[in-house]
């Protein structure tokens, strides 16, 4: 079973190889791409139908009903923002549907805060070569395909 996994946010796919952390670069976490938000604030989107098993102000993991998961990273340490310029709109261990806003940010206000806000999209457990169908470089609009993961 293909599962297509949607873009959270609306930018420029750029390879997670190109993401300011090491942890996400080297796909220690998992394979994925990421995406150059545009600087509008605006909502972040489950990227698949499941169970969100982890939520923070500037990351979020939904799990689907298959028990493959997709972590969502809004901004590198964004951390350290401590929730400001976040509104989750989603709770820990609700259900919700591909394409559904989850959380509200503000792309402009991490640059000015001194963080990028690129926005790496992992998929978790996964074999590095399971991705396909992404193009880094091109245009994506959140809740359009970003790539499908053949597990």
């Amino acid at each position: 079973m293909t599962l297509r996994v949607l873009s959270p946010a609306t930018g420029v796919v750029v390879p997670l190889s190109a993401v300011p952390d090491p942890v996400f670069a080297k796909a220690m976490v998992g394979p994925g791409v990421a995406v150059e938000p545009i600087s509008a604030a605006g909502d972040v989107v489950a990227p698949i139908d499941g169970v969100v098993v982890t939520l923070h102000p500037h990351a979020f993991v939904v799990a689907g009903a298959n028990g493959h998961a997709v972590l969502v990273h809004l901004g590198i340490d964004t951390v350290k923002m401590k929730g400001e310029s976040f509104l989750p709109h989603v709770v820990k261990g609700e259900s919700v549907r591909s394409g559904q806003p989850v959380i509200g940010w503000d792309p402009a206000a991490v640059s000015a805060a001194g963080y990028s806000p690129i926005c790496p999209v992992v998929a978790l457990d996964a074999r590095g070569d399971a991705l396909t169908g992404f193009a880094p470089g091109g245009p994506v609009t959140a809740g359009d395909q970003l790539f499908l993961w053949n597990p």
